[in-house]
This record gives structure tokens, sequence and C-alpha cells, in this order.
């Protein structure tokens, strides 16, 4: 897997992210700096096509940066890859006139988007919704969306919102809709005060307001196809490649100071280091054997939601989040009571990294892709 020339030089970028990770997690917040450094940089347009004035980036480069930003700053790092799982929505499910409109905002910086998929009282069943969209003249209203998490939400410029398609409609019945924030009336509800992850800033929103009927993103009624065709194959790869950059990272460092302590390490420890490599090894492989199937299947014009596609996806997730978690965990046990110190990196890492599993929860997961591979009975391994 290589990068292109969509990529740009990331330097300003990382050094921003890394001298502001630790006053993020302290103060659970997102940095005005990162935001304004990613909106300078051009990431936030990286994969918009060059024929709609954008760099044209590929899943190979969202990777690269991802890996390389949440070697910085792993928050930071997840609320860009959610942005550009957003995009992609956009940049493949939208219409035309609301293309547009987008395109020309996210490559000049100037559009962060922001995920609204979790929903009060549903748990984290994604492709169901509970407040409905109400047509109304030519617009389409919504009041009262409880999102219990929103990550960034505090600084987006737009959202895409996931409703129930109407009042009468099915719960299953859900429309992703794209609502600027001055569409909106937006208040705050709930506090942010994780364990890990505080930099993602990811509290709580109540959202109410009305956009254009064009403001639908994908066929009404139909958000299933969008989420697995654009939004859960860029988010796994995404998180996947933010959670490795991060674990690879914090690996690093601590090889680093162990080459420097000038006594070599025992036999337990050269053991932990052994198997800390070799499942960040699996991961990486595992990560970019999943992207080149998916950028395959794009240029061929295949479906990602396919039994087969949506396994691999899923297992990328299931294996990267839990592969990490262990990586941090073992990183705490080889550096001992300074590496469990609350303001070290590696206590910081191991926060961070034990949320994977629970982001969109692997409980959940497991048994819903088991499920997937009773209808791939031939086992097409990558």
């Amino acid at each position: 897997m290589t990068t292109s020339s969509a990529v740009p030089a990331l330097d300003k970028v990382v050094e921003t992210l890394r001298a502001n990770a630790d006053r993020a997690d302290r103060d659970a917040v997102l940095p005005e700096e990162n935001l304004a450094v990613l909106r300078d940089s051009g990431l936030l347009g990286l994969i918009v096509p060059t024929g709609a004035g954008g760099p044209g980036g590929s899943m190979s480069d969202l990777v690269a940066v991802a890996r390389t930003l949440a070697g910085a700053c792993l928050s930071t790092a997840l609320v860009w890859a959610m942005h550009i799982s957003q995009t992609d929505a956009l940049l493949r499910h939208a219409c035309r006139d609301l293309q547009t409109e987008l395109l020309p905002r996210l490559t000049s910086g100037h559009l962060y988007l922001a995920s609204v998929t979790t929903e009060t009282g549903r748990g984290s069943d994604l492709f169901t919704a509970g407040t409905p969209l109400t047509a109304d003249d030519g617009l389409l209203r919504f009041t009262g969306r409880r999102a219990p998490v929103v990550s960034g939400g505090r600084h987006a410029d737009g959202f895409l919102i996931t409703l129930r398609s109407a009042p009468d409609a099915a719960s299953g019945s859900v429309s992703l809709v794209y609502a600027d924030r001055a569409d909106l009336r937006l208040s705050a509800i709930g506090e942010w005060d994780p364990l890990g992850m505080r930099g993602t800033e990811s509290g709580g929103l109540l959202l109410s307001g009305a956009v254009p009927a064009r403001n639908v993103v994908g066929v009404p009624g139909e958000f299933g196809t969008v989420a697995r065709e654009s939004m859960v194959p860029t988010a796994h790869i995404g998180w996947a490649a933010c959670w490795l950059g991060a674990a690879h990272a914090g690996f690093a460092t601590v090889l680093r100071d162990l080459r420097g302590a000038g006594t070599p390490p025992g036999e337990a420890v050269r053991e932990r280091l052994a198997r800390i490599r070799v499942d960040l090894d699996l991961a990486s492989s595992y990560l970019n054997r999943v992207v080149d199937f998916a950028e395959d299947a794009r240029r061929r014009g295949l479906s990602l939601a396919t039994p087969l596609a949506q396994v691999r996806l899923n297992s990328l997730k299931l294996a990267v989040s839990e592969a990490t978690a262990r990586t941090a965990e073992a990183l705490l046990r080889v550096t001992g009571m300074a590496g469990y110190a609350s303001r070290s990196e590696v206590a910081r890492l191991h926060r961070d990294l034990s949320s994977a599993p629970l982001n969109h929860s692997n409980d959940r997961m497991w048994p819903a892709t088991g499920a997937l591979a009773l209808l791939d009975p031939t086992v097409r391994l990558l």
C-alpha cells in the first residue's frame, strides 16, 4: 500500500497535535489550534476528487494520514477520521446540488463535519431512529434529536444526522440528513468526562432544525445503504489506522527508552516486546489487505455491502481494536510504575486504547459478524 501526492506535508500538523496532546487529555477538549491546523493543511478535503477541486486522496492516503496523526494525538486523529467518513458519504450519496455547495468548503478547510448517529433510548443500533422528519412547505423539520455522543460536535460547521424518514415510518426507515450549523438550534446535554479519548470532546447534543429536501444524503429511508457502502468502510478503516498509529508510536517510544536505559531488559520483558511486535505486524498487515480489497472493489464498481465485505470490515475493527488494546496493556506492564503515573504518555495510551473495543461495542459486533460469516460458506479469506 502506497500513499499519493494528495497527502500534504504533515510536519506542522504533527507538531501542533503533539504539543497539545496532554492539554487535550487533561481538559477533555479538542484544542482549537488542532482543528485550525487541520483546516489550514487541506486535510479536511483529503478525499475530495481532483475534478471537484480536491487532492483526490485514496483510502491508502486516509490510512497513512490517520496513522501519522494518531502517533501525535489519538483523539484528534480519530475526530479527523470520522470527518473523512462523513465526507465519503457526501461524495458517494449526496445529490449534485448539495455536493456543489459543500465540496468547495471541504477543500478550503471551512467545513468540518460531525456525525450524529447515536440517539438516546435506542442503544448502539446504527440502523434505527426515533426522532422523525416532518415535511413542511419544501423543508424537512425535526425537533428534539438527542445524541448522547457527538465527537467534536461543539466545533462542527455541519452535521450528518440520522432521523426516522417520516412520523409514520418504521424505526428502521432511517434517512441521513446534512444540516449546516446555521440551520440548527443546538444545546449541550450531559457531561463529557471519560477515562480516555478525552480530546475528542464527544459531549452530547440536542438538535432541532429545518433543511431543504435535497439535503437527504442517499435515498430517503435507506440510510443502511449509505452506511454499509460508505460510512462503515471508511470509519472502520480510519479507526483501525488511528488505533494502530497510536499503538505503533507508543511501542517505538518505549523501545527507544529501553535501548537508552543501559541495562538489557529481562526475559519477561523481551517476551512482552515480541508479543507486541507480532500483534502490531499482524494488525498492520490485515489493515493494508482490507484497504487493498476495498479500493479494488470500488475501482471495479463492486458493492461493499455484501456479507463478505462486511465480514472483512468488521473483522478489521475487531482485530485491530483488541490487538492495540492488548498492546497498550503490555506497554504499561513493560514500563511499570513509571508508566502508571497519571500523566505519562503510556498511561494515556492505555486509557485511550481501552476504549477501542467499546467504540461500537465489540460485544455486539462479534455475534453480528458471526451471523455474516454464515452467509459466506466458502470462507473466502484475504
